[in-house]
């Protein structure tokens, strides 16, 4: 896939489809002040192109074909290179209905832009040296962001900590390679093991422990699945209640009434998780509910966590211990519901008996311990990298970094001529990351086609 041609000047609508309050159209490139030029008039009167740059300017949108005043419309002006794309570039802002804001874009490309594709905003910034190409895709993971958590990944990668994480990889990569080339060039000089050991080790740590947030960003980005799982009346839908805050799962004292899955989206302290309430589980004749049973089983088995609630009013039943059992501890947090109603069993005993992580005492009607259940939920799913700053959300820098850890990690056991093969591998792999390097034009036209058209 091709790069759009780059000398031009483009124009798109940056803001979301449908109707509202203000809408903005963006052109950029060398022709920006012209196009505008001809199709807005100033209150001033004064002319387009002698505006400078930093103004808001109060004007019409008018159609010189018919003298039509489209609507009324502010211009903000930017010059190169203080601009987003290091282009010129100009926002006309208007009413926000849909019908506005396509025929104010019509009059730009009938006035000399073309069509922006998607992405080619930010694509022009990055080629400019406005933004690298880790920045640049969090321009999009900020779009993206559904949580707070995604939200605040992407500020920090757009604000270049990332990028300075990388760099400290890249400029302790970067000696060591140059201290073994030293060795190859004046052998009798030698340099000391220790010169290469340490900045190595510096850069293999930092790239473990970036490595070691990728699970919680990819949670943060795509967000988790939580099943809640549980014999009938275990209290699984007026947890999932609870967790929402609202009414969404009809509660009912009747065995067997959850007889399909439901879902229902919930932010979990930042963390955004679609949380499933399953139908109870046990032996059943009624095909109905057997087949919610089995489902409610496959989506347990799935699930990025599992809640398994087991009812502290009654006495544990052979079927809760078999239900622990067929269940991956790794992926589960056991639940005394119901914990306002006078306990039948012992939360610390069963969690020895059952050999599972502590047992949360919950209850659904008066909210004891669900702070605590959603701080758990947290720290199960994000693990280790809810105390780091910054976490890894895109999957290209993830298996970017997996790569560069492997190439470092052989270089620390191979001699000095292979070391610097893997190396040369590290540094490159790094300069495609951050488009410090090589970047093939067939990776630019992924990464940005992604992006909407306007960004």
């Amino acid at each position: 896939m091709p790069l759009p041609p780059l000398g031009d000047t483009i124009a798109a609508i940056a803001t979301a489809p449908g109707v509202g309050a203000v809408g903005i159209v963006r052109l950029s490139g060398p022709e920006s002040y012209a196009v505008a030029e001809r199709l807005f008039a100033p209150r001033s009167g004064a002319p387009v192109a002698a505006l400078p740059p930093g103004r808001v300017v109060y004007g019409r949108i008018v159609d010189a074909a018919t003298d039509e005043t489209v609507d009324e419309a502010l211009l903000l002006t930017f010059r190169a290179p203080h601009s987003y794309t290091g282009e010129d570039v100009l926002e006309l802002q208007t009413h926000g209905g849909p019908a506005v804001l396509r025929r104010v874009l019509d009059l730009c490309t009938a006035h000399g832009a073309r069509l922006a594709g998607p992405g080619e905003f930010t694509l022009r910034a990055f080629l400019s040296g406005r933004l690298d190409l880790v920045q640049a895709e969090a321009v999009l993971d900020l779009v993206n962001a559904q949580s707070d958590s995604a939200r605040r990944n992407a500020a920090l990668g757009l604000s270049k900590a990332l990028t300075e994480q990388l760099g400290l990889i890249q400029d302790d990569i970067t000696r060591v390679y140059g201290d073994i080339q030293a060795v190859f060039d004046y052998p009798d000089e030698g340099v000391p093991e220790a010169a290469f050991q340490a900045p190595l080790e510096r850069a293999l740590g930092r790239v473990r422990g970036l490595l070691s947030t990728a699970r919680a960003g990819r949670v943060a980005q795509r967000g988790a699945r939580l099943a809640l799982i549980g014999r009938p009346n275990a209290g699984k839908s007026s947890l999932l209640n609870a967790l929402l805050g609202y009414r969404r799962s009809i509660v009912s004292s009747t065995p067997g009434t959850t007889r399909d899955y439901l879902e229902a989206p919930v932010d979990i302290l930042g963390v955004p998780v679609t949380a499933v309430d399953t139908a109870g589980i046990r032996d059943t004749g009624d095909a109905v509910e057997a087949s919610g049973v089995e489902a409610a089983k496959e989506i347990a088995e799935h699930a990025d966590l599992g809640l398994l609630l087991l009812d502290s009013s009654t006495p544990l039943a052979p079927d809760d211990r078999a239900l622990v059992g067929e269940l991956s501890p790794a992926r589960l947090l056991v639940v005394a519901s119901k914990s306002d109603l006078p306990p039948a069993w012992d939360p610390c005993a069963a969690q020895r008996e059952l050999g599972v992580g502590p047992v949360l005492r919950v209850s659904a009607a008066t909210g004891e311990g669900l702070g605590a259940l959603k701080e758990a939920i947290r720290e199960r799913l994000v693990g280790d990298a809810g105390g780091s700053a910054l976490w890894l959300t895109n999957e290209r820098h993830i298996a970017a970094l997996e790569a560069v850890r492997e190439h470092l990690e052989r270089a620390k056991a191979a001699p000095d001529d292979l070391a610097a093969l893997d190396l040369e591998d590290a540094l490159k792999t790094l300069g495609e990351l951050t488009g410090r390097g090589e970047v093939a034009e067939e990776t630019l036209a992924h990464i940005f086609a992604n992006f909407c058209v306007g960004k």
